[in-house]
């Protein structure tokens, strides 16, 4: 069975510059997740988004 279900990736990142800010959504097909070093919280800043690019508009 075919899955139609497209992945959605909302963002509130301004200053980057595939973050659609009129629709809070990444633009980009795919993101990279990396692990923040040294950090072992067991919350979500342990990890980030290795796709950011700054916004230099």
């Amino acid at each position: 069975m075919e899955n139609n279900y497209q992945q959605k990736i909302n963002c509130t990142v301004h200053t980057c510059k595939y973050n659609d800010t009129q629709c809070q959504k990444c633009n980009l097909q795919q993101i990279i997740v990396e692990p923040m070093q040294d950090c072992n919280t067991k919350q979500a800043d342990e990890s980030m988004c290795g796709s950011y690019e700054y916004n230099e508009d």
